[in-house]
């Protein structure tokens, strides 16, 4: 007789949304139990990814573990399968971290409590169900209900014109998310098996065409949630008009499953459309880069500053995707988490400097720093690990990054020198923009317009504990990144491999002599549009 098996994925991924359910039957006049109780379930469900990870997740392995596989809705070939492997469990940690910290950071909320937290909960939810889904409709509903939580919590409980963001942010994504189910569908019906498993879809052998229509729709989709320039502009506005723990959500977890999505989809069951369109993701990811970077400077408005920072930041993850290296998705994925942790600190630091001030127009502050010291040590510690100051951990992954694309044999020595030359710019622009945004909110004589009640109280222990949740793995990491890149290395190196592997097999089927390998006079193909150099090597 088998002994049971504790279903640890499903467990984690549905706790958050049954006990949101529970929700309207307690008894609660104030939202004070409704609080704490929702306080509870996120960290008896990030205790229970402690335990599950640590117990029972191996290291230095490549396979899906913890498996689990449900006959959910067997007449449309769905079923309930979840698993995680190295790409996956560290987003999963990082979203059950970030959204529990956002629940404690929300608790002076008090308008609508019992909603708010069922939307927290049910987001909770969706979130983990993204990254463990192994059944691509049953990621696209994870990524379809995560949508409805954010939309209302913006709607509701943000500003002035949250009516316009929030919408903005539904239409961009909601129609996006279309293409997810129409590529998804493509690769599940082609061949003599039907099948909606990611695993069953990578493995099967499509023709070059499908497999570039299908690139196509999953790289609008995920690059409107990553986001992609053009496809950013919903960004700047959900993050000014969101309240503070849902800006740490929107940029600590959302903004990851786009870059999740391209390297488990784009890259790993597409493979040889990989190969087509890296050029074109190295291209866009600069422009994030300088773009995201130059559109801050124009910010005078905190969040929306801090927004732009984070569309700069997402093109290194582009960048280190199509690399070919190890290093550089090694560094993409590290990238991510980096910035999950950064960014929800310093949007979370945003939201206590608003409280004081009741503004987040940054020409409206300033002298903050004798006020709010203890703020302003925070803040600043934010601000260094976002420029990527050595020791913390936007340093340890954008120099990987850099490390990646210039030893990568994929590209030309000038493609290369191009790409770093202009990510270089990038890098210099970034501490400017942010140590302009420290003067102007800390330094310099205090404006005496602001006078509203509260203000000159410097960071309670609450936020201080919150903010130092987060910058103690940014400092951990950067001091010592194995702690985080232990958990995900053999993964990068097979799916690294997998997209070199590719690399012959598409040349091959360009030329007219089937028998001719890579070499100098068989690559016109590719060194024009997509500036592959005649290399290939790990």
């Amino acid at each position: 007789m088998e002994s049971f098996q504790i279903p640890w994925l499903s467990v984690i991924t549905l706790l958050p949304l049954v006990a949101a359910f529970i929700i309207p039957l307690i008894p609660d006049k104030d939202g004070k139990t409704v609080r704490l109780y929702a306080l509870s379930v996120g960290l008896i469900d990030l205790g229970l990814m402690v335990y599950a990870f640590w117990s029972n997740y191996k290291l230095h392995t490549t396979k899906f573990q913890l498996l689990e596989t449900y006959a959910w809705m067997p007449q449309l070939g769905l079923n309930w399968s979840l698993a995680v492997d190295g790409l996956s469990m560290p987003l999963i940690f990082l979203s059950g971290l970030v959204t529990t910290l956002a629940i404690l950071a929300s608790w002076k909320v008090n308008h609508k409590p019992r909603l708010y937290y069922f939307l927290i909960l049910v987001l909770f939810s969706a979130q983990i169900g993204v990254f463990a889904a192994q059944d691509i409709l049953l990621f696209f509903l994870m990524w379809e209900i995560e949508l409805v939580p954010v939309y209302l919590l913006i709607s509701i409980w943000g500003g002035e014109k949250r009516q316009y963001a929030a919408t903005k942010f539904i239409l961009y994504t909601a129609l996006a998310s279309i293409f997810i189910l129409v590529s998804g569908l493509a690769l599940a019906f082609y061949g003599d098996q039907f099948t909606l498993n990611i695993t069953e879809l990578g493995m099967k052998d499509y023709p070059l065409a499908l497999e570039l229509f299908a690139y196509a729709g999953f790289l609008i989709a995920f690059g409107v949630k990553l986001p992609i320039f053009p496809l950013h502009t919903w960004l700047p506005d959900a993050h000014s008009q969101a309240s503070a723990p849902i800006s740490m959500i929107l940029a600590g977890v959302l903004l990851k499953m786009g870059g999740y999505a391209l390297i488990r989809f784009n890259i790993e069951t597409l493979p040889h459309a990989h190969i087509k369109f890296a050029p074109l993701l190295v291209i866009l990811g600069v422009i994030n880069i300088v773009y995201g970077a130059l559109t801050a400077f124009a910010q005078t408005n905190l969040k929306r500053r801090l927004a732009s920072s984070s569309i700069s930041h997402m093109g290194f993850i582009l960048i280190g995707i199509a690399s070919f290296t190890d290093l550089g998705l090694n560094g993409a994925i590290l990238q991510m988490i980096s910035h999950g942790l950064i960014a929800a600190a310093l949007f979370f630091l945003s939201g206590t400097t608003y409280e004081r001030t009741h503004t987040l127009m940054m020409d409206e502050m300033g002298g903050m720093a004798k006020l709010m010291p203890k703020t302003f040590a925070l803040f600043t510690a934010g601000s260094l690990a976002s420029l990527a100051l050595p020791g913390m951990s936007g340093f340890v992954g954008e120099l990987t990054i850099f490390l990646g694309v210039a030893t990568s044999d994929a590209y030309s020595q000038t493609f290369k020198i191009g790409v770093i030359f202009l990510t270089a710019v990038g890098l210099i622009l970034t501490p400017i923009y942010l140590l302009s945004m420290l003067r102007q909110v800390f330094y310099g004589e205090n404006n005496s317009k602001l006078k509203f009640e509260g203000f000159g109280l410097d960071a309670q222990p609450r936020e201080i504990f919150i903010t130092a949740c987060l910058l103690i793995p940014i400092v951990g990491i950067g001091l010592y990144p194995k702690l985080i890149t232990n958990t995900y290395d053999s993964k990068t190196i097979q799916v690294a491999d997998k997209m070199r592997s590719a690399l012959p097999i598409i040349v091959q089927a360009t030329n007219t002599n089937k028998e001719t390998m890579i070499s100098s006079n068989s690559l016109s193909f590719w060194q024009s549009p997509g500036f592959i150099a005649p290399r290939i090597s790990k």
